[in-house]
């Protein structure tokens, strides 16, 4: 199935720092105690955007680790060199299409890491027989995606706005199917894990970036509901009408993030 997917990188940095500033759980914590990346190790991050998990495995390794992030994006990866700079880490930012072959040699790499990215390759076999490829014997692959249940509250809320199926989502609807099926496959032993995050927001606006910011991952994922610059407000417009509603019923919105990570061994 081929995904053409492109996510404008404001809107996935509107939304990460959504998460850190109202959610309850910390995602990061939960990578590194899952990982466990060691000094020593050489470390590929595919789909690294402005940087976030190569400078969490920096950070907890201490500068110990050989790690490269790769991405399609040259603006996110001027973000992640610009903060390699300015915290003195020493992390390879190179661009990097996952749907094209990896410029690694064979057996290069302990770990590869994707966090909501690769799962939009055009060809998962392809992709993740890459991934399979550069990693050394006994090397783990850990791929973070959103799993059917993540988010209901905003889909409900859109759902009652708008009287409209949701369209399906490239991430969570393949997630537990065909993506974990693929990896399964190709590697020699796979594992689901799970991470709930409840975003739990205050009032109704900053639920509204959000909503913007996901309606902005590509929007030809959401032609059925809107289509130009003035459905794309009338549709925000009943949206907020539709949780200020629930607000008011609530005295808050809460949402919860359900998060997957599929832990390969090669």
């Amino acid at each position: 199935m081929k995904i053409d997917y492109q996510e404008p990188s404001k809107d996935l940095l509107m939304r990460i720092d959504i998460h850190e500033k109202y959610g309850s759980a910390n995602i990061d914590m939960w990578t590194n105690e899952l990982l466990q990346p060691k000094a020593g190790m050489t470390i590929l991050d595919v789909g690294c955007g402005a940087g976030k998990l190569c400078f969490l495995f920096n950070d907890y390794v201490k500068g110990g680790a050989k790690i490269t992030g790769g991405d399609f994006s040259e603006e996110l990866l001027e973000k992640a060199r610009e903060k390699n700079k300015k915290t003195g880490a020493n992390i390879d930012f190179q661009f990097l299409d996952f749907n094209e072959k990896f410029k690694f040699e064979d057996g290069s790499f302990d770990l590869c890491t994707s966090a909501f990215a690769i799962y939009y390759a055009s060809d998962l076999d392809f992709t993740f027989g890459e991934a399979h490829r550069v990693l050394k014997p006994g090397g783990r692959l850990f791929v973070s995606g959103p799993l059917p249940e993540n988010k209901q509250m905003f889909y409900d809320i859109i759902k009652e706005a708008t009287n409209k199926p949701i369209p399906p989502m490239p991430g969570s609807s393949r997630f537990k199917g065909d993506i974990f099926s693929t990896i399964d496959r190709i590697f020699a032993k796979t594992e689901l894990h799970k991470f709930e995050n409840h975003l739990t927001f205050p009032e109704v606006a900053p639920f509204i970036d959000y909503v913007r910011a996901s309606l902005g991952e590509d929007r030809r994922l959401w032609t059925s509901m809107f289509n130009g610059k003035d459905e794309y407000e009338a549709l925000i417009g009943k949206i907020e009408e539709v949780a200020k509603k629930w607000f008011d019923r609530d005295g808050k919105l809460v949402m919860t993030k359900v998060i997957g990570g599929i832990l390969a061994t090669k």
